[in-house]
């Protein structure tokens, strides 16, 4: 069996401009990248924003176990279905961490035979984006510890700083460091931390802004700390947003890449779900809008995660209106929530896969909570049995909702023909969507967050710690309360707690600091153990990741 990277390397790819040419887009509006890679420009988007929108499909899951679920497999294999059925569909994706690449995952776009290419650039340094948002961010942290070198006249407190460098790798070692050691021209010694670049609120701007204009305006209101009077201090007070945008000015642009099967493939921003609002640009989805009939895009871990904060701060930011999820689910997942262990999913076990089902029962019902009619994919592995596939399908028609059999992995497009003809019946002769968020703006933040915690996670509460209510505070003296929530919260189960599998109840979650992200518009809550800088696992990808003497990478799978 091929790898996937073997796979990937045996695929014929168009030359970028061909891919370009499928979509209609001019010469003059691409930056090509190499042959197979390119940057999409302004005047492109300038010149399809008056064009109707293609219908917005959304790829969404169950909570991730180690079993694996295949969300960004499911949605390029959607996309190359929806393209041998004769529909002008284009991908928007986000773009890999290195921290995840060699960490655990080892590659992150899509699988077997539904990927994006080229693979090896996409989930490595592409076209350097990811470097753009760490070299921004950390020029703001720069200029703000020579504010105080150079005398601080805006008397910053360094104890109340906020900003957080960052890098695009897991490091626990970061997450508390002290900074200005070593003498009086060395700065001024204090505390600091470092975040991963996808967690960090430049990152979340990049994917929000709606242009250069907003891009610049959205970081001159990162609020980096406090002065020695409790007043804030915004990047645009020490005068360095306008750099952080020349930094950010080519990072801006979407990229253009394609399938195995010459799908055309936006990619764009990267931001996790669980520490972050997990989904791509706000650009990338506006012109895959324009430039297709449906756009398909994913949005990161579980649906309590991504999808939720896709619908309640994307959609509400720039304004779109899905037409359909779809929620990718496996047997083996639901086995594990089920309680069975790992190393036994291989087994028919119908009571175990009827415990653990619950899970994608919540999922479904949180969907329908939005106003957006729900397709179930399940992604299909050669263990499971009849019965069991026989068992899923009955509870989803239980729940009112179709539900597909998906063999994107094996099979490539062809194997996700039922699933794009189901998705397409629905946002094309079902009734409309309603979509709606669950929650008002103008509500407290405290209130935001327990709506949540009630209605997307099936807690019976939110418990504030004295930080965060401290913090709460803060926000609204400031004048920021109207702001949407993005929750830091565990992506393996609906509660804060990632021990509690299927479709936990009794429980409340704890929210022990609340963060202001006033460039990007939203209010971080953070629950549980969440880490904003993860670390390596025991046995990293980065040992198996290697290059052979003919300059071939391997190992990244």
């Amino acid at each position: 069996m091929l790898s996937d990277i073997e796979i990937a390397a045996g695929a014929k790819l168009l030359p970028i401009t061909e891919i370009a040419t499928q979509l209609g887009i001019h010469a003059d509006e691409i930056e090509p990248y190499g042959n197979y890679k390119a940057k999409l420009s302004d005047r492109l988007a300038q010149r399809v924003s008056g064009r109707p929108d293609g219908k917005l499909v959304l790829v969404t899951a169950i909570n991730p176990t180690p079993a694996g679920e295949g969300k960004t497999t499911t949605s390029v294999g959607l996309a190359q279905a929806m393209k041998k059925i004769g529909k002008n569909a284009v991908l928007a994706l986000r773009e890999p961490s290195l921290g995840p690449v060699f960490g655990i995952k080892g590659g992150a776009a899509g699988g077997g035979y539904a990927q994006v290419v080229p693979m090896e650039d996409i989930n490595l340094h592409f076209t350097g984006d990811m470097h753009a948002i760490t070299a921004a961010n950390n020029l703001l942290c720069a200029v703000l510890d020579n504010h105080l070198q150079q005398g601080n006249s805006l008397r910053i407190d360094p104890r109340r700083i906020l900003m957080k460098r960052c890098m695009d790798m897991n490091d626990r070692a970061l997450r508390n460091v002290v900074v200005g050691l070593g003498g009086k021209l060395n700065g001024v010694p204090r505390e600091d931390s470092f975040q991963i670049t996808v967690a960090s609120e430049v990152m979340a701007i990049l994917c929000l802004a709606s242009d250069l204009a907003d891009l610049k305006k959205r970081l001159g209101r990162i609020l980096v700390a406090y002065d020695v009077d409790g007043n804030p201090i915004y990047a645009r007070d020490l005068q360095v947003h306008g750099a952080m945008t020349v930094l950010l000015k080519e990072a801006l642009k979407p990229n253009l890449v394609q399938t195995l099967e010459n799908t055309p493939a936006i990619i764009h921003g990267g931001p996790f779900a669980n520490i972050a609002h997990g989904c791509n640009s706000v650009r990338a989805t506006r012109l895959a809008l324009k430039l297709g009939d449906y756009a398909i895009t994913e949005a990161g871990f579980g649906s309590d995660l991504g999808a939720e904060k896709f619908f309640d701060i994307k959609c509400r930011t720039a304004k779109l209106h899905p037409d359909c999820v779809v929620l990718v689910a496996t047997i083996r997942a639901l086995k594990y929530n089920g309680g069975v262990a790992k190393e036994n999913l291989s087994t028919e076990d119908i009571p175990a896969l009827e415990r653990g089902i619950v899970n994608l029962g919540a999922h479904i019902d949180n969907m329908h909570k939005f106003g957006v009619p729900v397709v179930v994919a399940i992604n299909r592995f050669e263990s499971d049995t009849e019965a069991e596939m026989k068992a899923v399908e009955d509870f989803c028609t239980a729940k009112g909702v179709h539900v597909a059999l998906c063999e994107v992995f094996a099979k490539g497009g062809e194997g996700g023909i039922e699933l794009a003809q189901k998705v397409c019946d629905i946002c094309e002769h079902g009734p409309s969507a309603r979509f709606a968020p669950i929650y008002e703006l103008d509500r407290p933040i405290s209130e935001k967050i327990e709506t949540i915690a009630r209605v997307i996670y099936g807690a019976d509460g939110a418990t504030f710690t004295a930080a965060a209510r401290k913090s709460t505070a803060e926000i609204e003296k400031l004048g920021f309360s109207n702001l949407p929530i993005c929750v830091a919260k565990t992506q393996y189960s609906l509660s804060d707690d990632p021990a509690k599998l299927g479709r936990p109840d009794g429980f409340e979650i704890t929210v022990r600091d609340v963060r202001l992200s006033a460039g990007a518009g939203f209010i971080v809550a953070l629950t549980g153990d969440i880490l904003t800088m993860p670390g390596l696992p025991k046995s990293p990808a980065a040992y198996r990741i290697d290059i052979d003497k003919n300059g071939n990478t391997v190992g990244l799978f």
